[in-house]
């Protein structure tokens, strides 16, 4: 029997892999044996490419911008990831932002922002990389959601609903395309240290407040999310189907 977890020759994308957790993905993927393509807005992608190419492992990037995506761009993404890495087998949504203020105060042209990245761009490439996984008979489709998916958090209305909204559409399309061979599963990280929690650690008295509840005592780092990743992209979760992976140090568990 070989290794479950092993990706060797699996064409793998990943939304916003260029830093934080979908960097450590995007590598955690390739030193599995996956070849990765990642797609960036602001973010330069050439580190993340080198570190894939440096196992050995196709690497290619793409530029998007999801806050504006439509069918169109979704469907340019997939095929570009598609024709250069020669296939497409694994998924990753991860690309996401975050707009702190008071619900109150907060405007729709923020709301519709972070809605747009977080759920539309979801929505939107999993439909394109779906139709695809269907027609092969496999696929892996994995949705980065957050311990905010079960929470309503603090001053982040807008994402906290795409959270919440994401695990509903993970569970919606696991019921339509498992039986097509495709798995659709999602993870809920915890407070991992990247840009969106940036203001947060920088705040001592926030800061101080989350570490008190976080049973492990510290932020998550973005490598230690992409274990979850690898796994339901694997063979091992093979029978995962609309399943929420949480690694959040215990929060969800305080």
């Amino acid at each position: 029997m070989g290794d479950p977890f092993d990706l060797t020759g699996r064409k793998a994308l990943v939304t916003g892999g260029a830093t934080g957790i979908g960097r450590g993905v995007a590598l955690a993927l390739a030193a599995a044996g996956a070849d990765v393509a990642l797609t960036c807005r602001s973010h330069r992608p050439e580190e993340t490419m080198a570190a894939v190419e440096s196992m050995g492992r196709k690497a290619a990037a793409v530029r998007a911008d999801f806050s504006g995506m439509d069918e169109a761009g979704a469907e340019a993404v997939i095929r570009f990831a598609s024709e250069a890495l020669g296939g497409l087998d694994i998924l990753v949504n991860n690309a996401g932002v975050i707009h702190r203020e008071d619900a109150a105060e907060t405007p729709l042209a923020e709301w519709r922002r972070v809605l747009a990245v977080n759920l539309d761009s979801v929505w939107l490439l999993s439909q394109a990389a779906g139709r695809r996984m269907v027609a092969q008979g496999s696929g892996r489709i994995v949705v980065v959601s957050s311990v905010l998916g079960s929470q309503g958090g603090l001053r982040v209305p807008a994402y906290a609903s795409s959270k919440h909204a994401v695990i509903g559409l993970t569970r919606a399309l696991c019921n339509e395309w498992a039986p097509h061979g495709v798995n659709v599963n999602a993870i809920a990280p915890g407070y991992t240290a990247t840009d969106n929690t940036e203001a947060l650690r920088d705040d001592p008295d926030r800061s101080r407040a989350l570490l008190a509840r976080i049973p492990a005592g510290r932020f998550a780092e973005p490598a230690e999310i992409a274990g979850a990743a690898v796994f339901l992209a694997s063979d091992a979760a093979a029978y995962c189907h609309g399943s929420v992976v949480t690694v959040d140090g215990g929060w969800l568990a305080r």
